[in-house]
C-alpha cells in the first residue's frame, strides 16, 4: 500500500505544473485580449435631428460588427428634435458594448437625455449639461405641456436606468421643479463640469478621449482606437439631401415625364424621371425624413392626375388633388415632421422646402417652353425616335379596315373620354377624341382614320365641308 501511495507522488507534482502552467498561458491569453480592446468612437457634433438619428444607428451597427469593447461619444450640441434624441436615447441604453460620452464643450436639451443615458459622463473643462426644457424649432419658445410633461418622464426614467438622480434629470426640464440645496422654482437645472461631479452627473473632468480611456484603466498600448467616418455610399446619400440637388431631381422627374408624353415610346425620358424619383426619395427615405405615407400620398397624387389627364373629362377634383397631393408629398419628404407636427421643424426648413419644390416645377416649366421643341429635333433625339411616317396616302395601313371612314356617321356606344367605342353600320369600332368627352349614345362623325382607331367629333360640331 505505501509502495502504491509513492507511485501516485509523480503524477500529482505532474499535474500541478501544468495548472500552474495553464493559468500562466490564461493570464497571458487574457492580457493579450486586454492589450487589443476596441475602442469606438462616434461624433456629435450638430443638432439632433433625423440625419443625427441615422448617423447614430450606422455608428451602433459598425461598433457591433468590429466587436467594439467601449463606445465613445464625442459630443458638442445645443439638442434638437425630441423624437430622434429619444430613438437614441433608448439605442444607447439597450446597447449591450458600454457607452461612455465625453462632453467636449455642451450637452444641452436633447444631448442632456442623450448623455444621461450613457453608463459614464465625462466633461472637459467649461463644459455643461442640462437645460433640457422643450422648444420649438423656430422660435425658441417653450412647448406646450404635453412635450414637457414627456421629457420629463424620459429623463426621469433614463437617470433611474443609469443610477443617477431622477429628480436632478426632472429638474433640468422643469423649471417649476425644486431642488433642495441644488435649484430654487424658476430655474432649470444646467450644471458645469464641477457641479457635474458633485451631484453624480460626470464620472471626472478630462481634456481628451485618451484622456478619459486612462481614467476608466486602459492604457494607451492597451486599446485600438476606431472613429467612425461614413462610408462612400452614405457620403452619395448625403450629397443627394442638398436643397439645391433636390431641386435638379424635381426638374428632371416633371421634365422626364413630359417628354415622354410628348413622344410616347422613346423611353428615355421616362427612364430618366423614374431614376430621378428614385434618387430622390430613397435618400430622405433612409435619413427617416419621408415617411411611408408620405411616399404614398406622391404615387396617389400621380394615379390622380394620370385618370385625370387620361380618363376623367376635364379638369376637376381629382386633378387638383392630384397635384396637391405630390406637390405636398415633394415638400413634406424634405422635412422632418412627426405625422403632420412641425413644432420642432425650424420655418427655414420649411421655407427651404418651399421653394426648392417651386424652383424645381419651374425649373421644368421653363425646360418645356424653352427646350421641348430643340430637344426633339436635335441629332441625338433623332437618333432614338423614329422620324419617319407612315402615312395612308403611301399605301401604308395599321388595321383591317377596307375603304376611308373619314365623314361617317354612327353613335358612341360607350362613353368617350377620351377613347372608347363607337357603332357605325351595326359594326364597334374602337375611337378616340381629342379631349373632348362623348356621353354614350351621342350621334358622332369620323374625322381621321389613320391608325387602329378612329378619331371622331359630336356630329353636331361638325361642319359637312370642315371634315379632314
Amino acid at each position: 500500500m505505501i509502495l502504491k501511495s509513492n507511485r501516485k507522488w509523480p503524477a500529482a507534482f505532474l499535474l500541478i505544473i501544468l495548472a500552474i502552467a495553464g493559468s500562466r498561458v490564461y493570464a497571458q491569453t487574457d492580457t493579450t485580449a486586454q492589450a487589443n480592446q476596441q475602442v469606438f468612437v462616434m461624433e456629435l457634433r450638430s443638432e439632433i435631428d433625423a440625419r443625427t438619428n441615422r448617423y447614430v444607428e450606422l455608428a451602433f451597427d459598425k461598433a457591433e460588427e468590429i466587436e467594439a469593447d467601449l463606445i465613445v461619444i464625442d459630443m458638442d450640441t445645443y439638442g434638437g428634435a425630441l423624437y430622434d434624441a429619444d430613438d437614441i436615447r433608448t439605442r444607447i441604453l439597450e446597447s449591450e458594448i458600454p457607452v461612455y460620452v465625453f462632453i467636449n464643450k455642451d450637452a444641452a436639451s436633447a444631448g442632456a437625455l442623450i448623455s444621461i443615458a450613457c453608463d459614464s459622463i465625462y466633461m472637459a473643462p467649461g463644459a455643461s449639461i442640462g437645460a433640457a426644457t422643450v422648444v420649438s424649432g423656430g422660435t425658441g419658445e417653450a412647448a406646450p405641456d404635453k412635450y414637457q410633461s414627456y421629457m420629463r418622464s424620459i429623463m426621469r426614467a433614463t437617470a433611474e436606468a443609469t443610477g443617477r438622480d431622477p429628480h436632478i434629470a426632472e429638474a433640468m426640464v422643469d423649471q417649476n421643479l425644486e431642488v433642495d440645496s441644488i435649484s430654487k422654482a424658476g430655474e432649470v437645472i444646467t450644471f458645469s463640469t464641477s457641479e457635474a461631479i458633485k451631484y453624480g452627473f460626470c464620472e471626472a473632468q478630462v481634456t481628451s478621449i485618451e484622456e478619459l480611456l486612462q481614467r476608466s484603466g486602459m492604457e494607451e498600448e492597451e486599446y485600438t482606437l476606431t472613429v467612425f467616418e461614413k462610408d462612400v455610399p452614405e457620403q452619395i446619400i448625403a450629397f443627394f439631401l442638398n436643397p439645391f440637388i433636390s431641386g435638379i431631381l424635381i426638374l428632371i422627374i416633371l421634365g422626364g415625364v413630359y417628354f415622354e408624353l410628348q413622344t410616347p415610346g422613346v423611353g428615355f425620358p421616362l427612364m430618366a424621371a423614374i431614376v430621378a424619383l428614385v434618387l430622390y426619395l430613397v435618400p430622405y427615405y433612409l435619413n427617416g425624413l419621408a415617411e411611408n405615407w408620405e411616399i404614398v400620398a406622391f404615387f396617389v397624387g400621380a394615379v390622380l392626375i394620370i385618370l385625370e389627364v387620361l380618363v376623367i373629362p376635364g379638369f376637376g377634383v381629382a386633378g387638383i388633388a392630384g397635384l396637391t397631393l405630390t406637390i405636398g408629398s415633394l415638400i413634406l419628404v424634405m422635412l422632418n415632421n412627426n405625422n403632420f407636427d412641425f413644432f420642432f421643424v425650424d420655418p427655414g426648413e420649411v421655407v427651404s422646402a418651399v421653394a426648392t419644390t417651386l424652383i424645381g416645377m419651374f425649373g421644368a416649366i421653363l425646360l418645356m417652353f424653352f427646350f421641348g421643341v430643340r430637344l426633339t429635333d436635335s441629332a441625338a433625339f433623332k437618333r432614338v425616335s423614329l422620324q419617319t411616317t407612315q402615312a395612308t396616302s403611301e399605301g401604308y395601313t395599321s388595321s383591317t379596315r377596307i375603304g376611308t371612314f373619314i365623314g361617317k356617321e354612327g353613335e358612341a356606344y360607350t362613353v368617350l373620354r377620351p377613347s372608347g367605342k363607337i357603332m357605325i353600320d351595326d359594326e364597334l369600332y374602337d375611337a378616340y377624341t381629342r379631349g373632348d368627352y362623348i356621353p354614350r349614345g351621342e350621334r358622332i362623325v369620323v374625322v381621321n382614320d389613320e391608325g387602329t382607331s378612329l378619331r371622331v367629333k359630336l356630329s353636331k360640331d361638325v361642319p359637312k365641308e370642315g371634315l379632314s
